[in-house]
């Protein structure tokens, strides 16, 4: 038996389960069907998940230290390695959305904590540290679009820029990580890693469907959110005649259409990744008897090749310069969002299809089309993910569910690829 195998057989599905559905217990919300829960960064719930993981980090022996942002890294160095070495890291996020599931981040979270433990458990030397790694609001539900913390340890948003950030109520980061006592003072710094692994929830049903027990992630889809106003002129819907109507939601909804078109389109040249959704609609003044005076829309266009993305980002802006002329409205564009879809290297995916041999699980290469922090890491270092199946596609939903089996076949594949990259 090779050391590799000895260590994945090592992964005990008990352990990660226990800490799965412990974390469960921290902003659980009722749900008529399946767990859901409300983990927004640096609430209550937020520094009791912060707590449980570095309670057990520390329980499995390995160094924490926390940054400004309140990125959570715990380090194992085994016996034979070089403490000096640049560490392979691995997890994922303990933030969710608003009535979220119990998977999405936490898996990525504690797999990589279980595949430690499991080499730990056998006894591994390897020649470089390990890094399990919590970064902070990937999901963007209270500070920021998404990402934020990897942003930062990647280099790509300064400390400055990330504390000064607002919620709703006029709350900054820095305020909230300090009230939760989760303000550090180290810094994490992405590119100082050899190499970064995260394991994720699909999301979707491809693995599902192909009876894959993993899925090894070839690319992750960039990102581009465009904010846009249309305004026209209120009036009354019984006086006001059809010819002398300036009518946003009208116009806007043109555009909803334009992005649809669009996004067919590529779609039909480019093979099957490209999405265009207009997500987020406000009206004003939002009356059953006014002629709608202004429209506020939301553009999300994802694909894993960034010329297509802008290729309707243009569709899109023409669109609006139409609707100027056409429908004597005023527009107004913005992009504040924009990353450019991520590659994952081959040194990391030569590792994943190692593990998967060893383990011997069937995989499927796949794209994903969610947004992740390995997107940031990415920029910095040799990056990789991996998939777990989801029944049914759920996500960002208390419906969400990976079986406890799949999760830990995951893990074993994740504490295979970690420990090929950590012994080189």
């Amino acid at each position: 038996m090779s050391t590799t195998e000895s260590a994945h057989r090592s992964v005990s599905e008990e352990r990660l389960r226990d800490d799965i559905t412990t974390n469960a217990e921290f902003g659980a919300i009722p749900a008529e069907r399946g767990h859901g829960r409300t983990v927004l960064t640096g609430t209550e719930a937020n520094r009791q998940a912060r707590q449980y993981l570095l309670d057990r980090l520390e329980a499995a022996g390995l160094d924490v230290r926390i940054d400004a942002v309140g990125n959570v890294v715990g380090r194992w160095v085994s016996s034979g390695a070089d403490p000096t070495a640049p560490a392979v890291a691995c997890g994922s996020h303990l933030d969710s959305v608003p009535e979220g599931g119990i998977f999405d981040g936490v898996l990525g979270v504690y797999s990589a904590l279980e595949a430690v433990r499991a080499l730990k458990d056998t006894d591994r030397d390897l020649a470089r540290p390990i890094d399990v790694v919590c970064f902070t609001e990937e999901e963007g539900g209270r500070f920021s679009n998404g990402l934020l913390g990897s942003s930062v340890a990647s280099g790509n948003r300064s400390v400055e820029e990330a504390l000064a950030l607002e919620d709703d109520d006029g709350v900054t980061l820095e305020t909230a990580l300090t009230d939760i006592g989760f303000r550090g003072t180290d810094r994490v710094d992405a590119s100082a890693w050899d190499a970064w692994l995260e394991l994720h929830v699909e999301q979707a049903e491809r693995l599902q469907e192909t009876n894959a027990a993993v899925g090894i992630v070839s690319a992750i889809a960039g990102t581009i959110r465009c904010e846009i106003e249309i305004v026209g002129e209120a009036d009354h819907s019984g006086s006001t005649t059809m010819a002398a109507r300036t009518d946003a939601l009208a116009a806007a909804s043109e555009l909803v259409l334009e992005v649809e078109a669009a996004a067919n389109d590529v779609l039909a040249e480019h093979g099957d990744t490209v999405v265009g959704t207009v997500g987020k609609l406000d009206v004003s003044p939002n009356a059953i008897n006014v002629v709608p005076g202004r429209a506020e829309l939301g553009v999300d266009i994802r694909d894993v090749r960034y010329a297509s993305m802008e290729r309707i980002v243009e569709r899109v802006r023409d669109r609006l310069a139409g609707l100027e002329t056409e429908r004597g409205v005023d527009v107004t564009f913005e992009r504040p969002y924009d990353i450019a879809p991520s590659r994952m290297s081959d040194r990391c995916i030569a590792a994943l299809e190692h593990a998967v041999s060893t383990v011997d699980a069937p995989s499927l290469s796949l794209h994903s089309g969610a947004g992740h922090d390995t997107m940031h890491v990415s920029d910095v270092t040799d990056a990789g993910m991996l998939f777990a199946p989801s029944r049914g596609g759920f996500s960002h939903s208390p419906r969400e569910w990976t079986d406890w089996s799949s999760c830990t076949t995951a893990t074993r594949v994740l504490t295979a690829g970690l420990q090929r990259l950590a012994e080189a």
